[in-house]
């Protein structure tokens, strides 16, 4: 069993900083890459940014310069900050994750529950 638990979405002005984590927890053998997606009403759900292993990253067009991902390996956790949040940013952010379980010994894609995040004034 292997569970991505999201925190940090919330209520902020435009112009505001965010900083969301995701704990990725259970018989984890190991992790190939940790990402962002998110959806707003209405639309299909998209990237927002993603890291892999070895530290790679990339990021939609859409918060390149504003989001920055991260991970701590140790606690097989991903962190997206994101600071100068517009209003379009509004959606349920997923955590992602690729990876191999102790069970199962093969690549397997797991989605936390979702944590909202509204960019208001």
């Amino acid at each position: 069993q292997v569970q991505l638990v999201e925190s940090g979405g919330g209520l902020v002005q435009p112009g505001g900083s965010l900083r969301l984590s995701c704990a990725a927890s259970g018989s984890i053998f190991g992790i190939n890459a940790m990402g962002w997606y998110r959806q707003a009403p209405g639309k299909e759900r998209e990237l927002v940014a993603g890291i892999s292993s070895g530290g790679s990253t990339n990021y939609a067009d859409s918060v390149k310069g504003r989001f920055t991902i991260s991970k701590d390996n140790a606690k097989n956790t991903v962190y997206l900050q994101m600071n100068s949040l517009k209003p379009e940013d509004t959606a349920i952010y997923y955590c992602h994750a690729d990876l191999v379980t102790i069970a199962k010994m093969r690549n397997d894609d797991y989605w936390g529950q979702g944590t909202q995040v509204t960019v208001s004034s």
